[in-house]
C-alpha cells in the first residue's frame, strides 16, 4: 500500500476544492438563508454524525448557538450525538441504527430541520434519522461524500463532496459549515 505524502494530500484538497467552490455555494447560500427563517421564527435544526461527522456536526450547532464571526442571538440547534446518556441508552434498548432516530421523534417538529453529515453516505443510523424526519414533516439536509450515495437519495437537499479521500470529504465539510454560518449570519442581516 502507497501512503501518500503531506504534499499529495494538499494537491488532492486544492483540485476537491477547485469544484466544491462552483457546486456548493448555491446549495449553502439556500440553506443559510433558509435556516435564518426558520431558526428566526422558532425552528430548530437538528444535526447528526457519526465519528469525525459528529464533531463536524457539533462544530456548527456550536456556531449557532454561540456566534460565528459578529455576536447575535443564540439560534436554537442541537447536535444529537452531543448527549451520550441518550445516545448510549437508545443503543442499548433500540439498537446503534435509532440513536439519531429516537431523538429527532423527540425534539423534531415540522418545519425543523434535520442535517446529515456522513463522508460515505452510507450509514444505517443517519438512513433511520432521515426517514423518521421526513416522516414527521421536518427538511432533511444532508451533507455527504461522492453521489450517488443512500444518504443523497434519502435528503430533501444533498450536497455531495466530489473527493478521492474521506479526509478530503471531511475537510470540504468544515469549509461546507463556515460558508453556512457565513450564509446564515448575512441572511440575518438582511432581514
Amino acid at each position: 500500500m502507497k501512503l501518500a505524502t503531506d504534499v499529495t494530500h494538499c494537491d488532492d484538497l486544492m483540485k476537491a476544492l477547485e469544484g466544491f467552490r462552483g457546486y456548493a455555494g448555491p446549495v449553502v447560500r439556500r440553506w443559510g438563508t433558509s435556516l435564518a427563517t426558520r431558526l428566526g421564527a422558532g425552528a430548530r435544526l437538528l444535526v447528526a454524525g457519526n465519528g469525525g461527522s459528529a464533531a463536524q456536526a457539533q462544530h456548527l450547532t456550536a456556531e449557532l448557538v454561540g456566534r460565528y464571526r459578529e455576536d447575535r442571538p443564540a439560534f436554537s440547534a442541537l447536535a444529537l450525538h452531543a448527549d451520550t446518556s441518550s445516545t448510549t441508552a437508545i443503543a442499548n434498548d433500540y439498537g446503534v441504527q435509532e440513536i439519531f432516530a429516537r431523538q429527532v421523534a423527540a425534539h423534531g417538529r415540522p418545519g425543523d430541520v434535520l442535517a446529515l453529515l456522513s463522508t460515505s453516505g452510507a450509514s444505517a443510523n443517519l438512513l433511520v434519522a432521515a426517514d423518521e424526519a421526513r416522516r414527521l414533516g421536518l427538511t432533511v439536509w444532508a451533507l455527504t461524500g461522492p453521489a450517488p450515495n443512500p444518504l443523497a437519495g434519502a435528503a430533501d437537499e444533498p450536497l455531495c463532496v466530489e473527493a478521492a479521500t474521506s479526509a478530503t470529504v471531511q475537510e470540504l465539510h468544515l469549509v461546507a459549515v463556515h460558508m453556512l454560518c457565513e450564509a446564515f449570519d448575512d441572511a440575518l442581516e438582511r432581514q
